[in-house]
């Protein structure tokens, strides 16, 4: 469990670092997989559900940037997904009745692994309320020239920013438009086994690898039963998802303005976040 000092943390800065949540044996079971999974990679040539790849992947030289839903892939990320070192961690966050709401892989190939753009979690899939956070498991040492998270203390207390771009949803914020002080950014540099924990509204980004080592980032999303999308409800998938507690048909509200994402005939609406962001004009980490 967290400490109150933990807690309070949290509640003040967005984000929270614990250490020594995976044990070896568990670590080297991951990479086993993931690099199966990369291996079987040689054969995609298009990003799909699962692989999303890098622009200069090929089958000589693999290079995935995320892994989608790997907890429907292997029982290893399924099982850590509902660990209770997990949950136990999140009950004094978001409450003890707890959903998954998404999980992936993040992968930096060294020399140059995709950068993600400054965004909140929030303006992706927008809820009746605030109680969601997003756990990221590192598997790998995760250092600032590997492309570790980067975190805005106490941006989660302030608005949710403008995450359009000429109209259509970018995924992604401009700082120079909006006036965002990027100086006080803190970069969650990760030892194998170690978490951080960010809330939802919290605003983050990574740059590009430039270690010549590889970056792994396993990524859980998890939200409050009392948290629903604002964008669709499927009541069987909300059941389905809850890992602690029961589903609920009474559903909190927050006094706050929420901005949709483009409608679901936009034929940009499926893509993920790399996708999305490769036509931001403001890009602070890929130049």
């Amino acid at each position: 469990m967290l400490t109150r000092d933990q807690i309070d943390f949290y509640r003040s800065n967005g984000y929270l670092i614990c250490s020594n949540i995976l044990t070896t044996e568990e670590l080297a079971e991951t990479k086993e997989i993931i690099d199966d999974f990369i291996e079987e990679s040689r054969t995609v040539t298009e990003s799909s559900g699962h692989f999303d790849l890098e622009p200069d992947h090929s089958p000589e030289n693999p290079r995935v940037r995320r892994l989608g839903n790997p907890s429907a892939y292997h029982p290893l990320f399924d099982a850590l997904m509902r660990s209770d070192r997990i949950l136990d961690r999140l009950v004094p966050l978001i409450g003890p009745n707890i959903r998954a709401l998404g999980n992936k892989i993040n992968l930096k190939p060294g020399d140059g692994g995709s950068a993600v753009e400054w965004h909140q979690d929030f303006a992706h899939h927008p809820h009746t309320n605030n109680d969601l956070c997003a756990v990221s498991i590192a598997l790998e040492d995760i250092t600032l020239e590997s492309g570790c998270m980067m975190v805005i203390p106490r941006s989660h207390s302030e608005s949710v920013l403008d995450h359009y771009q000429d109209g259509l949803f970018i995924g992604g914020v401009s700082p120079q438009r909006d006036g965002i002080d990027l100086s006080g950014a803190v970069p969650l540099e990760l030892k194998a086994g170690d978490i951080s924990i960010h809330h939802t509204r919290t605003l983050h980004g990574s740059a590009t690898n430039s270690s010549g080592t590889s970056r792994r980032l396993l990524i859980y999303e998890y939200a409050a039963t009392d948290a629903w999308s604002i964008s669709s409800v499927n009541w069987d998938t909300l059941q389905t998802n809850i890992l602690r507690g029961e589903a609920t048909l009474n559903v909190r509200l927050e006094a706050m303005t929420i901005r949709m994402r483009h409608p679901a005939s936009d034929p940009r609406s499926g893509r993920g976040i790399f996708e999305l962001q490769d036509l931001l004009k403001e890009k602070v980490f890929a130049k």
